[in-house]
């Protein structure tokens, strides 16, 4: 095993964000390893979420506030960080190449882990051709011609969560493309249910961002394929029966009905068309990988399907049917 590095200045863009906000929350736990730990985020945002902002404050974050498409702001803050972290949305994933060129030029920046915390965008020969990945593919480019920066993707599958649009969510408005409802006690599952999928808790995408940064060495300039468990549709429904103590109604959607759902909702300019691409790619064994990478940083302590699913049970109750609805993705 690799020698752990500690007292690295960290710098985080996306802290308050779906997933950014659990690799922070798992930073701050482990802060003793680390020199300072910051984030970047909009005046707005400071605002909005003033009472979030003060409670990272009290907990020794510095926090800068600037305009990411702002290049002396990104490059200020850029002075003085070791490592920059990237989670923000899809919406603005290719905002990450601007910040490669600026960390690469910066003296004191040698490693980027970019937002990637999802399907592995260079899987396979296909993966190139899939619209989701464009501007991640075009992120990792840019990562690859830097002369100063060390990268590394970290590679999770789908989250193992209830929040729209991720695996254990009941997702109103396709649930045709695979869903578990609590409420409704009904599920969609693909196919017949039997391929396995592998599933990364939020709070284990921070544990792994971690245990990835305290192990440089095997992390340097590679994808680390990692996840908390691997299972099946089928597995996933049996939990949640188990949980609840009630047999659910079960309908199923074949590959084919998927895949010509995928290419109406591209036609027809759905807003969660890529979620219909994923769901395919996942449904069909795209986050299976010869071996996992957990062992290389430490990772195997990871949490369960049934935490997961317990996790999603809650979630999905305290959701009015209101609020419940489709979100911002990554």
């Amino acid at each position: 095993m690799t020698e752990r590095r500690d007292n690295e200045n960290l710098l985080l863009f996306g802290a308050t964000g779906s997933i950014g906000a659990f690799i922070l929350d798992k930073l701050i736990e482990n802060k003793k390893h680390f020199g300072s730990i910051a984030i970047f985020t909009s005046p707005g945002t400071i605002e909005k979420k003033a009472d979030k902002i003060q409670q990272l404050k009290a907990n020794g974050v510095k926090v800068i506030s600037g305009d990411v498409r702002n290049p002396n702001e990104v490059t200020n803050a850029f002075e003085g960080i070791d490592t920059v972290i990237s989670a923000i949305g899809r919406n603005v994933i290719a905002e990450q190449i601007n910040w490669i060129h600026l960390a690469d030029q910066a003296s004191s920046v040698k490693r980027f882990f970019p937002s990637e915390f999802g399907t592995d965008i260079e899987y396979g020969p296909e993966s190139a051709h899939e619209i989701p990945n464009q501007q991640k593919l075009k992120v990792r480019a840019a990562l690859k011609q830097v002369k100063n920066l060390h990268y590394t993707y970290i590679v999770t599958g789908p989250y193992a969560q209830a929040e729209i649009p991720a695996f254990l969510g009941a997702l109103p408005s396709a649930p045709e493309i695979g869903s578990f409802n609590v409420m409704t006690k009904t599920a969609v599952l693909i196919g017949d249910g039997t391929v396995k999928i592998s599933l990364t808790t939020p709070s284990d995408v921070g544990k792994l961002v971690v245990q990835a940064l305290l192990h440089p060495d095997v992390s340097r300039n590679r994808a680390l394929k990692v996840n908390s468990f691997t299972t099946t549709p089928n597995e996933i429904l049996n939990e949640f029966e188990k949980q609840l103590g009630e047999t659910w109604t079960v309908k199923y959607t074949s590959f084919d009905e998927l895949r010509r759902l995928e290419t109406n909702a591209w036609n027809n300019k759905h807003p969660m068309a890529p979620i219909f691409t994923l769901r395919r790619i996942w449904s069909e064994g795209g986050t299976l990988y010869d071996k996992r990478d957990n062992a290389l940083i430490n990772g195997e302590d990871m949490e369960t399907l049934a935490d997961a699913v317990k996790a999603a049970i809650s979630t999905q109750k305290s959701d009015s049917q209101d609020a419940y609805k489709d979100r911002k993705f990554m």
